[in-house]
């Protein structure tokens, strides 16, 4: 393991990488089951959602061991969030278009991941990913970490600990539950709901100041263990209650994978007769939209999470930038040929940072768990949302202190991350923020004066993300 990551010299260990790539796998086990729902209209059990399941599995486990093996850097990946909804609209889109059957609709939109991938791993082989980088400039990426911070704030008391009930749904911690405890008329509203969101917030908040406190004494798993309480303590409350039994899924699941529905409807079923039914122009329209997403999604990520965990120069670059940017590549690929969405790298896996991670090491041992969730996926979707939302506050609060780096004396390195700060958790994507990021700075550069400081490649940057603002929807 030494000789393969160098752990001495990357100031880590075997310990601390497990822990770490364990860590991460719980914050994102998530999208393991969530992705499949998203996909095919939530028909959990079809056999297209055991084909995606099963995708999601397996080409998130190779994304990782690409990681692992050809940057020795400790970012996991999966299908991502935003692009996945945006992928079912389109093959929605395509069906209505076209006529095809839905399954029909999602093979033929696999096409334009694979050739969105394809492009990428040229790009990444060529370098062109890694000039991108580079042209972001280094007051932008001095934000980005911060923006993803508040990013993670807001998924951690929002959208990851999302309530349902008879009475509707979803209620969230942020908007829902702090005017419920004054106003009776709002937990009624609430329904049974209010019960679980009561739950939701003490386990919520129980795990983060677990956290905190294993942190303040310098426990390297203190993620994790906070994690572990939580979920103590979320399924004790069902049990009492809520008058659940939290365990009770796993004695009717199935612990056997459909091989069989997945290679019907998703493994190598590529329909390129179907996408073009809807016209070149379209196609070609949504394979750059998927490529900007996709392309500053990652970069984000990858910069932000690298500079919270120091493992970036003075000039804030990445060192292997170009390996893990190729790693997301073959992710994306052998996601279309498998049968996912675009693969992303994780902003989750800042709390795999947090809890120490350093090398491949942590991405492989998250690889090895996503395959492992072939046949025990019953085991992880019993994690409460509550348990992952501790971890991601934790971390976004700590990814905050990056706001130290930034020059607010400069407009025009304050006013770009000042508005990723605000544009990141509400859009909920880190491509759209940084390109607002540029703009900004790139005019700021150029109306006062400045605009010889500006790089070429910003340039082109910037006027893509205006036209990918104001003429695709």
């Amino acid at each position: 393991m030494e000789k393969l990551f160098k752990l001495k010299e990357n100031g880590s260990s075997v310990r601390t990488e497990i822990v770490a790539g364990l860590t991460t796998f719980m914050t994102m086990a998530y999208i393991i089951a969530l992705n499949p729902n998203l996909l095919t209209n939530w028909d959990v059990g079809s056999a297209l959602w055991n084909g995606v399941f099963l995708a999601t599995c397996i080409a998130s486990a190779i994304a990782m061991f690409a990681m692992a093996f050809l940057a020795n850097k400790p970012f996991c990946l999966a299908p991502g969030m935003g692009l996945n909804s945006f992928f079912a609209v389109v093959v929605t889109n395509i069906a209505a278009l076209t006529g095809l059957s839905y399954v029909e609709s999602f093979q033929s939109a696999l096409c334009i991941v694979f050739i969105e991938g394809v492009i990428f791993i040229i790009l990444s082989v060529l370098n062109v990913r890694d000039k991108i980088v580079h042209a972001i400039p280094l007051g932008v990426r001095l934000g980005i970490a911060p923006a993803i911070g508040l990013m993670l704030l807001n998924i951690g008391l929002g959208s990851n600990a999302g309530i349902y009930s008879e009475t509707g749904g979803p209620f969230y911690v942020m908007r829902d539950f702090f005017g419920a405890l004054t106003a009776k008329s709002a937990a009624d509203g609430m329904g049974s709901g209010y019960t679980q969101m009561v739950l939701t917030v003490v386990t919520m908040f129980v795990g983060l100041f677990v956290i905190i406190i294993l942190a303040h004494k310098g426990i390297k798993a203190c993620v994790i263990l906070g994690m572990l309480a939580a979920s103590v303590i979320y399924w004790i409350g069902e049990a009492i209650f809520m008058h659940v039994n939290p365990f009770a899924s796993l004695a009717t699941a199935s612990f056997v994978p459909a091989f069989g529905d997945m290679a019907q409807t998703t493994l190598f079923k590529l329909n390129f007769k179907g996408l073009f039914q809807i016209g070149w122009f379209t196609v070609i329209i949504l394979i750059l939209t998927f490529c900007m997403i996709d392309m500053f999604d990652t970069i984000g990520t990858l910069v932000g999470t690298a500079s919270r965990a120091g493992m970036v120069d003075k000039d804030g670059n990445m060192p292997k930038m170009k390996e893990a940017l190729l790693s997301d590549a073959v992710g994306t690929v052998v996601g279309s040929v498998t049968g996912t969405s675009t693969v992303t790298t994780f902003v989750e896996s800042a709390s795999g940072v947090e809890a120490g991670g350093r090398t491949g090491l942590t991405a492989l041992t998250c690889g090895i768990l996503f395959l492992a969730c072939i046949f025990i996926a019953p085991v992880a979707a019993i994690i409460p949302a509550a348990a992952t939302s501790a971890a991601l506050i934790y971390v976004g609060i700590l990814m905050l202190s990056g706001l130290k780096n930034v020059h607010f004396d400069d407009m025009s390195e304050a006013a770009p991350v000042a508005l990723m700060l605000l544009a990141m958790p509400i859009s909920g994507s880190i491509g759209h923020a940084i390109g607002i990021g540029l703009i900004t700075y790139t005019v700021i550069k150029v109306f006062t004066g400045k605009a010889k400081d500006v790089s070429v490649l910003t340039y082109v940057i910037s006027a893509l993300f205006l036209i990918k603002f104001f003429l695709v929807a």
